[in-house]
């Protein structure tokens, strides 16, 4: 009688594991200020800069 070869079993892509890391240890782009829109600092206060991200921040029922 001739034994059938085992079976083997499929090779896995390394890329397609699965990763048990904790998500909430690393830093996501809403934990930073850019992440929210935010602006970067430009060292001092400019009345102009402030009014012009006034008009572009101001909500549609305030026109």
């Amino acid at each position: 009688m001739s034994t059938a070869p085992e079976p083997r079993a499929p090779r896995r892509d390394p890329a397609t594991a699965l990763i048990f890391d904790d998500p909430l240890a690393q830093q996501s782009s809403d934990d930073t200020d850019r992440g929210w829109g935010d602006r970067p600092a430009s060292g001092g206060s400019d009345s102009a800069a402030d009014l012009a991200r006034f008009l572009d921040e101001k909500p549609p029922h305030h026109i």
